[in-house]
C-alpha cells in the first residue's frame, strides 16, 4: 500500500524572494486617484496582489536562468536561434519559426501580411490586441463562441469552443472577404476556457475545405492541452507535448506570446508552414522588429523561452497550475460569489453583472468591482467588459456580452497562502457589494482605451 496525497503542492523550491509593500487603505485611496482610477496607472510598489495579467509576470527556473548565461547575441545565426526555433519545431510542427519580441507584434506582422480592408476574420474570441491589430488593417474580428461560452454560470468542459455552423457561414456568405480563420487557446476573454480537440478538428476541416488558411492564437497551449487530456474522452493516457502536437497539426500556423506558456518575461513568435507567407512576414520583420534570427529579443531571451515551452508541459506544473485557479474557484462558488464556471486555466473571472446587478453597464461594472478590490484589498486584476470591448471601430458604444474581472495568476510566483488571503479580499467584498458604486469615462484614445483611459467614481465614491 502506497501514499496517495490530496494536496497538490508547488513542484518547485523558492531560491529567491521579493519583498512586497502592504499600502494602508488611505494609500490605496490616493493611488487610485493619481491614477485616473485605472489600474494600468498605478505603480506595482502600491500593489499587494498583482493579477493584472499571466504576461511576462512569471517567475523563471534555474534551468532557465542557465540557459540565458548561455545566451548568443550574434546579430545573425546566434545558436540561441537556433535552440529556440527546435524547441518551437518539436512542439508545433510549423516549418518556418519567426521570433517577435511578443505576442501583438507576432499579430500585427501576420495580419500586415494578410488582410486587406472589408476583410473578416473569425474566431472564436479575440483578445484586445488581437481585436486591435485585426482593426487596425480595416478588417472586422468576428467573435462566434458556443452558446454555452456567453452563460458564465454554466457547466460546460469546453466552453472556448468556436461556433462550427457560424464558421462555415462566415465563410460562405463572405466569398473571398475570409482569408484566414483562427481560434485562440484557451480562450482568454470568454474565461479562459479552453477548446476541445474535437472543436479544433472540426473547425480546421471547415476552413480547408473552402481553401482558408487556419490559424492557432496559442498563448496558453499547454493550459488547453491539459484541459483536453483531463475532459475529452480518448487522451487521459497522452502527454500534453503529444496532445499539443496534434492541435497544431490542425492548423496552417500559429501566433504566440511567449510571455504566457513560454514562461518567460518577454518574447512571442509566428510559426508557419507556407513559404511565400513566410518570406513575406520575415520582410515586415527586418523593417520593425529585427533580423530573422533574432526578431526584437535578445540571445538570451530566445534561451529562456525554449526552456520555458518544454516545462509549461510538464505534468506537475499543469496540474498544480490548474489546481491553484480550481482551489479559489472552489472557495468563491462556496460562497456564493459569481464566476465564470468552471474555473479558467490562467485566472479566475468574476462575473461582475451578476454581482453588482444595482450598477448598469454604462456605470461600468465590471471596471468599478475591479477598483474596490483594489481599494479594500491592494489587489490589482482586469475588466474585461464594455470599457475593454465596448467601442466599435465606428466610433459608436455597445454594451459587452459580458461583464468580468479577470484575476490572472502569474506562473510560478504566489503561494497557497497569497490565495488564501485573495479568497478573503473577494469574501469581505462580496459582503459590501451593494455599496460599491460606478464609474464614468472623463477621457480614453479611441483603441485599446483601457490601457491608459482615466475614469472617475459616477457618484463621489467607489465605495459609498
Amino acid at each position: 500500500m502506497s501514499f496517495h496525497p490530496h494536496t497538490v503542492i508547488e513542484p518547485f523550491r523558492i531560491k529567491t524572494v521579493e519583498p512586497i509593500r502592504r499600502a494602508t487603505r488611505d494609500e490605496r485611496e490616493a493611488a487610485l486617484k493619481a491614477a485616473g482610477y485605472n489600474l494600468f496607472l498605478l505603480k506595482a510598489e502600491d500593489v499587494l496582489i498583482d493579477l493584472l495579467t499571466d504576461s511576462g509576470t512569471g517567475a523563471m527556473s534555474s534551468a532557465q536562468w542557465g540557459g540565458m548565461m548561455q545566451g548568443d547575441e550574434s546579430y545573425a545565426g546566434a545558436k540561441s536561434f537556433y535552440r529556440f526555433e527546435a524547441a518551437v519545431r518539436e512542439i508545433t510542427g510549423f516549418r518556418h519559426v519567426i521570433p517577435t519580441h511578443q505576442g501583438r507584434a507576432a499579430e500585427r506582422i501576420l495580419f500586415g501580411s494578410m488582410l486587406k480592408p472589408g476583410d473578416i476574420v473569425p474566431n472564436n474570441t479575440h483578445f484586445d490586441t488581437t481585436r486591435a491589430n485585426v482593426e487596425y488593417r480595416g478588417a472586422t474580428a468576428l467573435d462566434i463562441p458556443v452558446a454555452e461560452g456567453r452563460q458564465p454560470a454554466l457547466i460546460h468542459p469546453f466552453k472556448g469552443n468556436i461556433d462550427l455552423p457560424a464558421l462555415e457561414r462566415a465563410i460562405t456568405d463572405n466569398p473571398g472577404r475570409v482569408p484566414l480563420a483562427m481560434i485562440t487557446v484557451t480562450n482568454n476573454s470568454g474565461g479562459g476556457q479552453p477548446v476541445s480537440m474535437a472543436n479544433i478538428r472540426a473547425a480546421s476541416d471547415i476552413c480547408h475545405k473552402h481553401g482558408v488558411p487556419f490559424f492557432i492564437d496559442a498563448c496558453r497551449f499547454a493550459e488547453n492541452a491539459w484541459f483536453i487530456k483531463m475532459r475529452e474522452p480518448g487522451y487521459a493516457g497522452k502527454s500534453p507535448l503529444e496532445i499539443a502536437q496534434e492541435m497544431f497539426r490542425c492548423a496552417d500556423g500559429c501566433t504566440m506570446s511567449a510571455k504566457k506558456d513560454g514562461l518567460a518575461n518577454i518574447g512571442g513568435f509566428l510559426a508557419l508552414n507556407d513559404d511565400d507567407l513566410a518570406q513575406r512576414c520575415r520582410n515586415m520583420l527586418i523593417l520593425t522588429e529585427g533580423f530573422p534570427t533574432y526578431g526584437g529579443l535578445a540571445g538570451y531571451d530566445l534561451e529562456a523561452i525554449a526552456v520555458g515551452l518544454k516545462e509549461a508541459l510538464d505534468e506537475d506544473y499543469l496540474r498544480y497550475r490548474i489546481r491553484s485557479v480550481e482551489y479559489l474557484g472552489e472557495k468563491l462558488t462556496a460562497a456564493g460569489i459569481p464566476i465564470v464556471q468552471p474555473p479558467g486555466g490562467h485566472a479566475i473571472y468574476l462575473d461582475a453583472k451578476a454581482m453588482l446587478p444595482h450598477i448598469p453597464q454604462s456605470e461600468y461594472p465590471a471596471w468599478a468591482l475591479s477598483l474596490a478590490l483594489y481599494l479594500e484589498g491592494g489587489v490589482r486584476s482586469v475588466e474585461i467588459g464594455s470599457v475593454m470591448f465596448g467601442r466599435q471601430p465606428d466610433g459608436s458604444e455597445q454594451p459587452a456580452a459580458m461583464e468580468l474581472v479577470r484575476l490572472a495568476f502569474p506562473r510560478r510566483v504566489y503561494t497557497q497562502s497569497h490565495v488564501d488571503y485573495l479568497a478573503e479580499v473577494l469574501l469581505y467584498v462580496n459582503s459590501i457589494k451593494d455599496r460599491v458604486r460606478g464609474v464614468r469615462m472623463v477621457e480614453a484614445p479611441a483603441t485599446l482605451r483601457h490601457f491608459s483611459a482615466r475614469m472617475a467614481p459616477a457618484h463621489g465614491a467607489v465605495i459609498v
